[in-house]
């Protein structure tokens, strides 16, 4: 993990994460040594599929909650503001209007928790960086990464 690079989360990307990390150190633990078990009784373990298979779950499981654990200790929670100085920042959901009439819905987050099926850009992407900083009614020129300019105008902004 790229320790230079500060992570920022939404209070709910926070309690996603610490819900993942308490299951995975509970549940999804218990699971997998349930499987060694099991496992470890089918005999000899040198060509044993099964225990192979549930040491590989288990090393990917602890590397994971490795990896929540470093997101929960170094990341920056955003805190919501006002509804009167809202400015597009991380945990705000913005509607924009783009210049060919089409209407476009963002909730913009930290890198951790994008997720484009739940409309959840992150703050770095292209139209993320392009909108932090502005209030409604700006209109704002975004270059893609193919090159193309698409110009928006901000709508609203909830949090």
């Amino acid at each position: 993990m790229d320790n230079s690079k500060v992570i920022t989360l939404t209070p709910e990307g926070r309690a996603k994460l610490v819900a993942e990390l308490e299951y995975r150190e509970g549940e999804k633990h218990d699971e997998i040594v349930e499987r060694l078990k099991e496992a470890r009784g089918f005999g000899d373990l040198s060509e044993n599929s099964e225990y192979d298979a549930a040491k590989e779950e288990q090393s990917q499981n602890e590397s994971r909650i490795n990896e929540i654990r470093q997101i929960l200790a170094t990341a920056k929670t955003v805190q919501g503001g006002s509804s009167a100085d809202l400015t597009v920042s991380i945990g705000t959901t913005v509607e924009l209007d783009e210049s060919n009439g089409r209407k476009a819905t963002f909730t913009i987050v930290g890198t951790t928790e994008t997720n484009s099926l739940e409309h959840k850009i992150s703050n770095e992407s292209p139209v993320g960086s392009a909108l932090i900083g502005h209030v409604k009614g700006d209109t704002v020129e975004i270059i893609t990464p193919a090159g193309k300019t698409r110009t928006y105008t901000i709508m609203s902004i909830t949090r």
